[in-house]
């Protein structure tokens, strides 16, 4: 059995009187692709940015790999440097090229020389398929491209974790392909992740697990075949009938 890495225990998140995560527990295991789907404002992405602390959870706790992140005094910047996070925009510095997008973090956070920070950054840039694009400012590159490098840049600091949120969603549908093709391969090499997604096709095709969220709660979690072809919820059947 896979060791548990990631380990949600009720978790609440309010915005002001508005309870966005109500009462969320999850048990991830390392290698498990994990996708959430749901309508908007299900909260999703609250989620996903509780879990390396963009958003302070109200109460609950997150244990990463046994370590509660929610504790006081943890170390921010260094557990935040074992989970890798990809958004729907692609955050890329417009002045770096790719190369140096992705050895940024590697010089400052993990302290690496420069040689092998940039061997490090290529590697992962041959990885997406773009070591070709290492010289590459972002406006050279399209819209996939740009987020291949944030997936590179991401996965350049060795993450226990990685975490994405709703990666193709600023994506042309041409383009969105590549990124998800991407994913995959992660997928299948082992990576841990947590994907917000509304690409039912990798859901079905990627995912371990699929969690179906609605109104702050976790209506289903079961494997994709269950989700998509046998839902238990009426509510993930409506969600699902929409969408498929």
């Amino acid at each position: 059995m896979n060791k548990v890495l990631v380990e949600i225990d009720n978790l609440h998140k309010y915005f002001g009187r508005n309870e966005v995560l109500k009462g969320i527990n999850m048990s991830i295991r390392r290698q498990d692709v994990v996708c959430l789907l749901g309508p908007s404002g299900a909260g999703k992405s609250t989620l996903l940015r509780c879990i390396n602390r963009l958003e302070e959870p109200t109460s609950g706790r997150i244990f990463i790999d046994g370590e509660e992140i929610t504790s006081h005094g943890v170390n921010l910047n260094y557990m935040r440097s074992e989970i890798g996070m990809v958004f729907q925009s692609f955050n890329l510095f417009p002045h770096l090229n790719a190369l140096e997008n992705c050895t940024l973090a590697l010089s400052k956070v993990r302290k690496m020389r420069k040689k092998e920070a940039e061997q490090r950054a290529r590697e992962m840039l041959r990885q997406v398929g773009l070591e070709n694009k290492a010289d590459s400012k972002p406006k050279e590159l399209s819209g996939g491209q740009q987020q291949r490098v944030a997936i590179a840049r991401a996965l350049s600091m060795n993450p226990k974790l990685m975490l994405f949120d709703e990666p193709t969603s600023a994506l042309d549908p041409e383009l969105i392909g590549e990124v998800l093709d991407t994913m995959i391969d992660l997928a299948e090499k082992g990576m841990t992740m947590i994907v917000v997604t509304h690409e039912m096709g990798f859901a079905r095709k990627a995912a371990t697990r699929v969690s179906v969220l609605d109104h702050g709660l976790i209506l289903e979690d079961n494997t994709p075949d269950k989700v998509f072809d046998a839902p238990e919820h009426p509510r993930t059947k409506e969600f699902l009938s929409k969408i498929l």
